[in-house]
């Protein structure tokens, strides 16, 4: 393990290869923070645990503590990898993470941002890098640009959906659906119920969730080209580390049967009131004339009203459906910063790129 530590008259900053995502002292920063389900513990201890070391992807962990009492105010869950040939530093995101946060509280963040001692030590200790590339921030904030060094941040290609959730399904639908979708979606539900017992239900037991896993992946083969994460085995071993792992705390796992055959599942995760969009997957064959997939978007939306969501967030992706369920659009940014030559022409190529748009691009519906 390699670390480098260096005192401030405020703060100590570290980089290292390992940290444990699962102790104490990072469940109450995660707790104290306003980072999303993304940087949860159990989430960030899966992605190093079991995505990191597969991928050709060196771990690249800065913590930042009180110089005063050691305590753990700020961390950066950071990779260091060859991307196109350049020496590239990201945030752990590794194309299944959609939203990326400094794990902190927004006070903290300003005022390790507005200390230039600590801020040139964090930049110190990420060198030597060809480009500095933060994608997918919910926010341009300056504070988060002062701690990574850069003096701009752009608008990505492409943005974030949600729609708040209120305390009846009804009067929710009416507020954000339009009356002749609701129409369609209602006449698609009464068809399908004429085909079998539907039953619809949040999965708890490990061999249940591991089966409608199956199932998922299944048909998303027959549905998708290459590039579904669920088809490598080791995105695959990863989501249902999480949802297995996680689902008295962070993720859910929904599942649709007719007459006791499942024909649609769903992972999602939760965190501070959110339930955020990950995996859908339904028999696109046998019930494409009943819109399966909206309908299981609807049961979703009904039983995050009744444990009492506040939002549901379909996540980074413009697809159209979401604007369908009244989800409106939010802008996602991203921070590139050039560390040679060679980064600084490629940062240019990269804001100009449109490859951009299919890189977060992992939810189908």
């Amino acid at each position: 393990m390699k670390t480098h530590n260096r005192a401030s008259s405020a703060f100590t900053v570290a980089v290292t290869s390992r940290f444990d995502f699962l102790s104490d002292e990072y469940a109450v920063l995660f707790a104290e923070s306003s980072a999303s389900a993304f940087q949860h513990p159990m989430w960030l201890d899966a992605i190093y645990q079991k995505l990191v070391p597969h991928l050709k992807v060196d771990p690249l962990i800065v913590t930042v503590r009180d110089a005063a009492d050691g305590r753990l105010v700020m961390l950066l869950p950071l990779v260091r990898r060859r991307h196109r040939g350049l020496r590239t530093i990201e945030f752990a995101d590794l194309g299944v993470s959609d939203y990326v946060a400094p794990v902190a509280s927004d006070a903290t963040i300003e005022t390790v941002a507005a200390d230039p001692f600590t801020c040139k030590r964090i930049n110190a200790v990420l060198k030597p890098y060809d480009i500095l590339r933060i994608r997918k921030l919910r926010s341009p904030s300056i504070a988060v640009q002062r701690l990574f060094g850069a003096t701009s941040c752009s608008e990505m290609s492409m943005g974030a959906y949600a729609v708040p959730l209120g305390s009846d399904f009804a009067t929710w639908r009416s507020d954000h659906m339009l009356a002749s979708y609701r129409k369609e979606l209602d006449k698609k539900s009464r068809q399908l119920h004429r085909k079998g017992q539907v039953t619809f239900e949040r999965l708890t037991d490990a061999t249940m969730i591991k089966a409608t896993f199956q199932m998922m992946r299944e048909y998303r083969r027959e549905r998708f080209d290459a590039g579904d994460l669920l088809q490598d085995p080791i995105y695959f071993d990863f989501y249902l580390d999480i949802a297995i792992r996680g689902q008295a705390t962070l993720s859910r796992v929904y599942s649709v049967q007719m007459d006791g055959v499942q024909i649609a599942g769903a992972m999602n995760l939760s965190h501070n009131g959110s339930l955020l969009g990950l995996l859908t997957s339904f028999d696109h064959d046998n019930y494409k004339s009943q819109s399966l997939g909206s309908l299981l978007f609807e049961m979703v939306a009904k039983h995050a009203i009744s444990v009492g969501d506040r939002v549901l967030d379909f996540t980074i992706g413009d697809e159209p459906y979401k604007v369908s369920f009244g989800a409106k659009k939010s802008p996602i940014y991203q921070i590139l910063r050039s560390g040679s030559l060679s980064g600084a022409v490629a940062g240019v190529a990269v804001q100009r790129a449109s490859w951009i748009k299919g890189l977060a691009h992992r939810f189908a519906g």
